[in-house]
């Protein structure tokens, strides 16, 4: 009797499940940045209130501009620059450590894998970018903002969804997050080459280094011990900040030095937490909770007058942020996964259609945290930079609306897959769908949308 032929459609297939492996770890990262996004929403709301409540708004403002440091090394910020300069820096260390897992364990590892999420988010990024210079280009407005609506804020946009309830299945909010990691590598790379001027070579040698320093002790002589790399990361966080490059680099580069591998050489198993995924562990609540809902009560407290908001939709610099976010994000990513699907010759998943994937794309239009700090780079005067920043929440608001409208009508689809997905009838604490191995038994994806 011959053998049945194993199922090979899956290479074929986007969206389709991920291992048990990559949906215990979404689930933890997930869950954490769902959580930091609720934060980040009361953040923002409070920032929003304080600056337009005539009796808060002095006092507010007041703080955000209040300075302190040490002057000596070039390090008497306001809490408004200590928050986006400082602070920040945590998200970017956990952006770098999450980049490295994905091209080295992860999604990225495998080009075939990550042709889908790298095609998809470059063209999230340029169509943005292109949307916004149009304004910009007929009406004569300042061409920098162009990175401005590039950006898509992963925990803003779990934030909304556990707002909604809806329940995305793991093959999209695992295609979510790897887009979203793939923005955040074009959004590092744009604000070190495009925002850097002004090179203090002496402290860019220093943070050079730094960081060689810390990869000796971290991946040669294998050091231990928070007391060592936290009094470094602060040296070459400071000589980062006084080179002229954006300090928040020192974070994306001492994150993607940490191992992502269990450590074999020393009896480690392949199950084994390599010290990437324990720091990450440890600091991504302190990113999610604390860094960037900080960075947000400080940098979304703008105006939200009748001038402030007609602006937004009138001045070419923010009417492109606002096309950007909502438009051009929802055609570059739907159109680059439509591309990346029809010249591949891949298929969906069955359990999934087209309009789950221009949901998807609408809610990558939220951009926050990095287009807010990309407006901060972009604009030198104040008040394009608090239009432009206008223009971002207005964006943001309705790619949220539109998303979760889109979404939600497919809830108790998400709903059905999810159950399928968790479901554990032995209580081995083992989801069956794990447990189905042999071909001839695995059910269908047909039949397991019908939950059979």
């Amino acid at each position: 009797m011959n053998s049945p032929e194993p199922d090979t459609s899956s290479s074929r297939k986007l969206f389709a499940l991920p291992s048990a492996k990559e949906r215990r770890f979404l689930a933890d990262a997930l869950r954490t940045e769902t959580v930091g996004g609720m934060v980040l929403l009361l953040a923002a709301v409070i920032a929003l209130i304080c600056a337009n409540a005539p009796t808060l708004s002095g006092w507010y403002e007041s703080v955000r501009s209040f300075h302190f440091g040490i002057s000596a090394l070039g390090l008497d910020l306001s809490v408004e620059h200590w928050a986006s300069d400082g602070i920040l820096t945590v998200f970017f260390f956990v952006a770098g450590i999450e980049l490295k897992r994905e091209l080295v364990a992860g999604e990225l590892r495998n080009p075939a894998t990550a042709a889908l999420p790298i095609v998809a988010a470059l063209c999230g990024m340029a169509v943005p970018a292109a949307v916004y210079l149009i304004p910009n280009l007929l009406a004569g407005g300042q061409l920098q903002g162009w990175a401005v609506p590039m950006a898509t804020d992963i925990a803003f946009a779990l934030g909304v969804l556990a707002v909604i309830g809806t329940n995305l299945p793991s093959a999209l909010r695992a295609f979510l997050l790897t887009l979203a990691i793939v923005d955040d590598l074009g959004g590092i790379l744009v604000i070190a080459v495009f925002y850097t001027s002004g090179l203090n070579w002496w402290a860019l040698a220093g943070a050079v280094a730094g960081l060689i320093l810390f990869r000796v002790l971290h991946i040669d002589l294998r050091v231990r011990g928070w007391y060592v790399y936290v009094p470094l990361g602060l040296a070459i966080w400071a000589l980062m900040y006084n080179s002229g490059v954006h300090a928040t680099i020192s974070g994306v580069a001492m994150g993607m030095l940490l191992r992502v591998l269990p450590d074999t050489e020393r009896g480690e198993s392949e199950e084994t937490p390599s010290v990437a995924e324990r720091v990450e562990h440890l600091v991504r609540p302190l990113s999610a909770g604390f860094a960037v809902p900080l960075f947000a009560l400080f940098a979304a407290g703008v105006s939200l007058s009748g001038p402030a908001l007609s602006a937004a939709f009138r001045q070419p610099e923010a009417l492109g942020v606002v096309l950007g976010l909502f438009a051009g994000k929802i055609v570059g990513v739907f159109g680059g996964t439509y591309l990346a699907a029809r010249f591949t010759r891949a298929q969906l998943s069955d359990d999934l259609t087209w309009p789950d994937v221009a949901g998807v794309a609408m809610l990558a239009g939220i951009g926050f945290t990095v287009s807010l700090l990309m407006s901060e780079l972009a604009f030198t005067d104040a008040g394009t930079t608090e239009h432009v920043k206008a223009a971002i929440l207005i964006g943001s608001l309705l790619s949220a609306v539109v998303a979760c409208i889109m979404l939600k009508v497919r809830d108790s689809k998400y709903r059905a897959l999810w159950e399928i997905e968790s479901r554990d009838e032995d209580g081995d604490s083992v989801p069956d769908i794990d447990q189905e191995t042999d071909p001839v038994r695995r059910p269908t994806e047909a039949a397991r949308r019908q939950g059979r």
